[in-house]
């Protein structure tokens, strides 16, 4: 399975792409927003491709084509203001989800966050986040893709530990970036997570059970 990873010089994307340079199932191609990023990754000996999420779809679907399978794990970061939320976390995710469908891209992960799909739970400070999150998750859902959401609690940059708590709904809590990135290497090929999204935070059970155990 080849993966194309949108965000891919991102914190998370950074170690996914290694983690799937790594495996011996996938193969990887990692979509930047700069050249120089891109000569970075193809340095590393991982394939990259220049693209904006921001800019045409067609110029997304020309990128992700010959791949099977994208990992959106882009974000606007927290930066920048509610517009540019709303034309990268809730825009540029549509227009990702239509290139895989010109394409035949059939499988989709989504990094989103913790109770996205639960507007009471929303964090008021960052709510323009919230909205973009929710709307691009329900997008995905009715787009026909064969999907996988997963909803982090905050993102943590110290050492994964392999462990996790993955449900339906969980209440606060964080995970180590290295541990999502784990997780979506987990979910890819897993049909028990196809058509399924679940909230996602450190734990005490291992990755590969606390995924089968969904």
């Amino acid at each position: 399975m080849k993966v194309f990873v949108i965000g891919a010089h991102g914190q998370i994307g950074q170690k996914l792409v290694h983690l799937l340079q790594q495996s011996d199932r996938y193969t990887v191609r990692a979509m930047v927003r700069r050249e120089s990023q891109a000569e970075s990754f193809r340095q590393s000996g991982v394939e990259a491709v220049v693209a904006d999420l921001e800019g045409r779809m067609e110029e997304i679907a020309a990128a992700a084509n010959g791949c099977d399978a994208i990992v959106f794990t882009a974000g606007s970061g927290g930066h920048t203001g509610a517009d540019k939320t709303l034309l990268v976390d809730l825009d540029g995710a549509v227009k990702s989800m239509e290139a895989a469908k010109s394409v035949g891209i059939q499988r989709y992960v989504m990094v989103s966050a913790l109770q996205a799909h639960r507007r009471e739970n929303w964090n008021e400070r960052i709510k323009h986040y919230y909205v973009a999150k929710h709307y691009a998750d329900r997008m995905l859902v009715q787009s026909g893709l064969t999907y996988t959401i997963l909803r982090p609690g905050r993102l943590l940059n110290e050492p994964g530990t392999g462990r996790i708590s993955a449900a339906e709904n969980l209440s606060r809590g964080s995970v180590p970036r290295e541990d999502v990135a784990r997780t979506i290497l987990a979910v890819l090929d897993e049909e028990r997570t196809f058509h399924r999204g679940f909230d996602l935070t450190s734990g005490d059970t291992p990755i590969p059970e606390a995924i089968k155990n969904l």
